[in-house]
């Protein structure tokens, strides 16, 4: 009932463009709906806090009492860096209203699951043989409403449930944003050494008598959550959520990892919480570009894993790590792999072993043996063979989308010639979109860049195999271009989504004509241009 009323109150304000008295009950109301003025904007405004539910007076309708319910928006500057979502993680204002000693972090589309969850994980926190050294436990994120052979891959059962057991072994795995307890006391320093902060109420070990609605606790938590409080502390440095990296999640569990703190997996049957997920391609593939660029942030910082995490963690956890943060230049095989032999297919050049050659048969054994280890990862945590199908044909889109896109912003921002913006996924659900999500058609519709290299790949690999097929079934020798047919056949398979979205399709999700004829342009050029490279060497081995 609460949730209707105020869904119908924001409706209305946003209607009207201010809020009116008649959805001003009380003077606290008042004081925070007075800060909307004219100049508020989501990146300038003051901080607002609202208490919604007070635990000491607060009760549901059997006449229990309510735990505190409190609304929380930081004051933003176009002045002050606000961090996106670490900023908001850190726990300034929780540690003066209530300062528990264990925190729950959760995506604001997750929900609870499992009512026995925090009973879970209460025996680990507190066992004593694990609690002087444990600073958080994470449950696998698992998704609700997934397409049932789940074709953009977007469960990661491989970084969200394969590896965390492999992780679990040694310091435990890493932190993936959501789904997580945390032990207040990890987030201030190592486990033998704390960290002071700057305000003694700010400390894990403060306990707190005050009321929550006091003008002393309010004032203090607007002074916390104000834009500027952060500037010349430790906040984001060596205490709470670390900033530095668009990836927060992987920062701090790193950062944690490194003092010496350890975690744990905590892989049930029955799903601990469940959430949404994109239900189109360019959302999931953004999505991807924003993760790998923080981790490049992570790579390539003074923290990096391969320098400072093997001094602080060892060489298997720092490798662990090195896997994710350095997980980008994937773009760089999978982009050679995507044109170069294809190109040279349609000169009629071999450039892979032949078939009656032993290199040969490394390369079918490299092969087979990737896919294979990768076919069973999938399946023995309960995934389908066609599940395994998309998460592969997904690995290579990404490689081509994500993670080249992903490489090449870094770069440039790294020499100072772009920016990124932060862009949240959409999980806005469009009845179209949802439709086709839910019949296993891969929605494009979006006019983006990330889109070109993908187009192109797939016209070249398209025409490369047909010019193979032809040279074949017309008695051409193929044997030393046997490697080559194999590689793109198997491309042009993966790619079935692509071709339909490009020439079958009349739905708004087909691909956007002005990205087909760019990539039509794109995919002629490389043509020429390596026929014209592949002939100017073969005349000069000649002379």
């Amino acid at each position: 009932m609460m949730y209707e009323d105020m869904k119908v109150k924001v409706e209305h304000v946003i209607d009207k463009d201010e809020v009116t008295d008649e959805y001003i009950t009380d003077h606290q109301q008042r004081q925070a709906f007075n800060k909307w003025t004219k100049s508020f904007a989501r990146m300038d405004h003051p901080t607002v806090i609202q208490i919604i539910l007070d635990k000491s007076h607060d009760k549901d309708i059997s006449g229990r009492l309510m735990p505190n319910l409190i609304y929380v928006s930081r004051g933003k500057s176009k002045t002050s860096p606000h961090h996106f979502k670490a900023g908001a993680l850190n726990l300034s204002v929780s540690a003066v209203m209530t300062n528990a000693p264990i925190i729950l972090t959760q995506d604001c589309d997750m929900y609870s699951n499992d009512p026995q969850t925090p009973l879970r994980m209460l025996c680990y926190l507190s066992d004593p043989a694990l609690k002087s050294s444990l600073a958080f436990i994470q449950f696998p994120q698992r998704f609700h409403g997934v397409n049932k052979d789940d074709i953009y891959d977007t469960e990661y059962k491989l970084p969200f449930q394969i590896n965390p057991m492999g992780l679990d072994g040694l310091k435990g795995p890493s932190y993936v944003g959501s789904g997580c307890f945390f032990r207040r006391r990890a987030l201030f320093g190592d486990p033998s050494t704390p960290v002071a902060p700057e305000i003694p109420e700010l400390s894990p070990e403060h306990v707190v008598n005050k009321p929550i609605r006091s003008q002393e606790t309010l004032s203090l938590a607007h002074h916390v959550a104000s834009c500027n409080y952060e500037n010349e502390t430790k906040w984001g440095s060596k205490t709470g959520f670390r900033y530095g990296s668009l990836v927060e999640d992987f920062c701090t569990s790193y950062r944690l990892h490194c003092e010496g703190w350890k975690s744990l997996f905590c892989n049930l049957e029955r799903s601990a919480f469940l959430g949404n997920v994109p239900i189109t391609l360019f959302d999931g593939v953004n999505q991807c570009k924003r993760w790998c660029i923080g981790l490049f942030e992570v790579a390539f910082s003074k923290y990096s894993p391969i320098t400072f995490g093997s001094q602080y963690m060892g060489l298997l956890m720092s490798l662990g790590y090195s896997h994710y943060a350095f997980c980008s230049f994937w773009c760089i095989p999978v982009t050679f792999y995507s044109f170069l032999p294809q190109l040279t297919l349609l000169n009629q050049v071999s450039i892979f072993p032949k078939i009656s050659e032993p290199w040969f048969f490394l390369y079918v054994f490299l092969f087979l043996g990737s896919y294979g280890q990768n076919f069973l990862d999938i399946i023995l945590v309960g995934g389908t063979v066609r599940r395994w199908w998309n998460a592969q044909r997904m690995w290579m889109i990404r490689g081509l989308t994500s993670t080249l896109f992903a490489s090449i912003e870094y770069l440039l921002r790294s020499l100072g010639i772009s920016t990124y913006d932060f862009c949240l996924t959409s999980k806005v659900v469009d009845d179209e979109q949802s439709k086709r999500y839910g019949q296993g058609i891969f929605e494009f519709g979006v006019p983006s860049p990330l889109f070109v290299p993908l187009t192109v790949a797939a016209i070249i690999n398209f025409f490369s195999f047909l010019s193979g097929l032809t040279g074949f079934f017309s008695g051409n020798n193929m044997e030393g271009l046997g490697l080559q047919m194999i590689l793109t056949g198997s491309i042009v398979l993966n790619y079935l989504p692509v071709y339909g979205a490009i020439a079958l399709r009349n739905d708004a999700g087909k691909m956007p004509t002005q990205i087909i004829i760019i990539s039509t342009f794109v995919s002629v050029a490389l043509y020429y241009a390596s026929s014209l490279c592949l002939w100017s060497n073969n005349d000069s081995s000649k002379h």
